[in-house]
């Protein structure tokens, strides 16, 4: 990548499209401080969210306790933040399931809990409908207008490009540039 510079405002639908290897989930990779840069700096205010492409699970655990973990590890009070997003995404009723005998796409609604139960400001998505049937999109789509109204900042990777009328603004990664295609395209 050379010379990337993306800002992300408050309450702002954001996405990054490119071709498969564009370097996509690189550079969420840097964003989320997973990998670091060869040169250049990182900022953010607040808390952020990731969802890696690939869910960060262990299978062995069930869904509770991926969220016990998850809410010891952000010191979080209680899991009320993790159990309305799971409300919004309809998959309460897996609680008690080990990972490892989810679907691809509850895997996934899980791998997105993970990423929004401690009420980020900034959330970074990788793929994040990866699996998803068409009523799970949808709802995913819900809740992504609702962060934004909410004053969130949240940014989706993808490699296909169909969604680019939900996005408030647009940027295409090609040959390691990061440009805008489009902003405003929510009304």
């Amino acid at each position: 990548m050379r010379g990337v510079d993306l800002r992300l405002r408050g309450g702002v639908l954001a996405g990054i499209v490119g071709e498969n290897g564009a370097g996509k989930t690189t550079l969420l990779k840097i964003l989320s401080g997973e990998l670091r840069a060869d040169r250049g700096t990182v900022r953010h205010d607040g808390r952020f969210g990731y969802c890696p492409q690939a869910a960060v699970l262990n299978d062995a655990l069930t869904v509770r306790q991926h969220l016990e973990f998850f809410r010891a590890a952000y010191a979080l009070p209680d899991l009320h933040r993790a159990e309305e997003v799971m409300d919004r995404l309809h998959f309460r009723t897996y609680d008690q399931q080990q990972a490892k005998t989810l679907s691809g796409g509850t895997r996934q609604k899980l791998n997105l809990t993970l990423a929004l139960m401690h009420d980020p400001q900034v959330l970074l998505l990788d793929e994040p409908y990866q699996g998803f049937d068409w009523e799970t999109y949808q709802r995913f789509w819900d809740l992504a207008a609702l962060l934004r109204q909410e004053g969130r900042s949240v940014l989706v990777v993808s490699h296909l490009a169909y969604d680019t009328a939900r996005l408030d603004e647009l940027w295409r990664l090609e040959d390691g540039l990061l440009q805008p295609v489009q902003e405003a395209l929510v009304s």
